[in-house]
């Protein structure tokens, strides 16, 4: 079985002259891209795997950048703009009732009447819970709030069961 791989963000700039990178995290907060090593960086259609020697947050965090192994010049460093980084899913520790935006992602969502609403495209952090982004015939957004509106997630089988009605005429939601 081939292992499964991750993107977990994309190098998106140079940073001085000694071949320092900066780094687009997908990882939350964004600094715990660099909690995983080695990564896999996408370059010119090929996978290499690269370790980070030494990395910094610039401009008061807001800004992450990274020195990686045999990268030290700035020609170098820009040879592996907009390479994405990516990480081996076993990488990851989780506990059993944990589930990543990633394996969310894709997901057919179900209702307790067996309504088929779509896919999950997307996720989105509203400050007070994140909400699943849908997408198909009876799409909407649904707040992902466990024993509310999320009542069942099933990774190997890609289902999550949704306590929701569909939208006839009335915007409100059981």
């Amino acid at each position: 079985m081939e292992k499964e791989r991750l993107i977990v963000g994309q190098i998106n700039g140079v940073f001085g002259v000694k071949g320092w990178v900066k780094i687009f995290s997908h990882t939350d907060p964004r600094e715990n891209i660099f909690s995983y090593s080695p990564w896999q960086l996408k370059v010119k259609g090929e996978w290499q795997d690269v370790k980070v020697e030494d990395f910094k947050l610039q401009s008061g965090g807001k800004a992450l950048v990274a020195q990686l192994e045999n990268i030290h010049d700035r020609d170098l460093a820009r040879d592996l703009m907009g390479a994405e980084i990516s990480i081996w899913r076993d990488q990851l520790q989780q506990d059993d009732d944990e589930y990543f935006w990633i394996e969310l992602i894709g997901c057919d969502v179900i209702n307790q009447d067996k309504v088929l609403l779509g896919k999950v495209t997307d996720l989105v952090e509203t400050g007070a819970h994140d909400v699943l982004r849908v997408k198909g015939e009876h799409g909407d957004l649904i707040p992902f709030v466990m024993d509310k509106f999320i009542v069942n997630i099933d990774i190997g089988n890609k289902q999550i069961l949704v306590n929701w009605e569909l939208d006839d005429e009335s915007d409100e939601q059981a």
